[in-house]
């Protein structure tokens, strides 16, 4: 049964440039991590669009095999790097993970 795991992101600069230019380098840093983690079957992210200081600023959804393809990710060199890059930027950060059928 797949795991999906999704994860928004709260940036934390004041400046609106900041914040893009920090979004911006989160979504590439995920989206990089694609042909690298052997275990993402898919992962998608984004910058908010349409509702920008309203809604959360970054979000990412990726899908495992089952529960060890999500840890196998999580301790990954390289999705290790892109998280502390991701944790100097941000101000708040909430996951679900959940089967899907």
């Amino acid at each position: 049964m797949t795991i999906r795991h999704v994860v928004t992101w709260r940036l934390a600069a004041a400046d609106e440039a900041d914040r893009a230019a920090h979004a911006d380098e989160i979504v590439r840093r995920l989206t990089n991590l694609v042909g690298v983690v052997p275990s993402i079957l898919s992962l998608t992210a984004g910058a908010e669009s349409l509702y920008v200081g309203t809604n959360w600023d970054v979000v990412l959804i990726a899908d495992f095999a089952d529960q060890e393809g999500l840890e196998a990710y999580q301790v990954h060199p390289a999705h290790k790097e892109a998280g502390a890059f991701i944790r100097s930027v941000v101000a708040d950060r909430v996951a679900v993970d959940f089967h899907v059928d």
